[in-house]
């Protein structure tokens, strides 16, 4: 049972705000020092404010995501340029230029991990929402590629799904399937991170770009310490993988324990990484095919 929202018997900030602002005009009341600490954003963007700004980035996602009543999540990563099967359709129906059929074969090729991260984050959501739980929500970082896909298969599958865009120079719109209520942005890459995390119970990566390998050696890292619970950690496509990293070659040079190793579960298709999912948790997770 849900407690009830506790009331206080203060003024609501949104009270004290139109009461401030109805002050009547004076070289006091117009002056900036005189405004809500709250309702000032010039003074909460200065330097000195940093550490508030911090804590507000943490603090919003986390509410707003307690009320929408999601309990925990699946974070998954990839890369941002691996086209959806619209734009791969586009880039195969292109000039016939040489670079343009390089452009469309690459696209084609990659598709497979496209779809099969959709048709994970699908079956997952569909799992979920048949044993009834608000578990194993698809968190991805919001924008196109990998994590469009992401956001994509949960939202066919009527689940809220959630999108953590950060502010880059060249910014990407959140792609169109995070659910609009659980779309945020972020200005520090670090928080951001910890938001990916903080209600994750498992992370799912494909092929990816300096972001993804960022965040699975974040991850790795933070499992290998013990300063996050163990969760599964999986990496999709192992040929690919291991044509990138020589995880082994850690092991024998003694940079890593082998046990280490066993913090990555490999699997290859969407049906075999639900199930790691639901044997690490003891639950049949299990949906119709699609």
């Amino acid at each position: 049972m849900t407690a009830p929202k506790r009331e206080y018997p203060f003024a609501t900030a949104a009270e004290a705000a139109a009461q401030a602002a109805a002050a009547p005009p004076s070289p006091q009341t117009t002056s900036p020092s005189f405004r809500l600490a709250f309702d000032d954003p010039e003074f909460l963007r200065r330097d000195e404010m940093r550490a508030m700004r911090l804590a507000l980035e943490v603090s919003k996602p986390d509410i707003l995501l307690g009320e929408a009543g999601i309990d925990s999540t699946v974070v998954l990563f990839g890369s941002a340029r691996v086209a959806s099967p619209e734009m791969a359709a586009a880039l195969s129906a292109g000039p016939g230029t040489e670079a343009g059929q390089a452009a469309a074969a690459r696209a084609s090729e990659q598709l497979r991990w496209y779809e099969e991260a959709r048709r994970f984050a699908y079956r997952l959501t569909k799992a979920s929402r048949k044993l009834g739980r608000r578990d194993f929500a698809i968190v991805t970082g919001g924008g196109p590629g990998i994590m469009e896909a992401g956001n994509r298969g949960a939202a066919e599958a009527g689940g809220q799904t959630i999108g953590l865009s950060i502010v880059l120079p060249h910014e990407q719109a959140p792609n169109r399937w995070v659910t609009p209520s659980l779309s945020f942005q972020f200005h520090y890459f670090g928080i951001r991170k910890m938001q990916f995390l903080m209600r994750a119970r498992a992370a799912a990566f494909f092929p990816g770009g300096f972001g993804t390998l960022d965040e699975l050696f974040e991850t790795l890292t933070l499992l290998q310490t013990g300063k996050i619970r163990r969760i599964p950690l999986l990496l999709f496509d192992r040929a690919w993988w291991t044509r990138l990293i020589r995880f082994e070659a850690l092991v024998a040079d003694g940079m890593i324990a082998p046990e280490d190793l066993d913090l990555i579960t490999w699997v290859e298709t969407a049906e075999e990484g639900v199930e790691a999912i639901g044997r690490f948790y003891g639950l049949a997770l299990s949906d119709s095919p699609r």
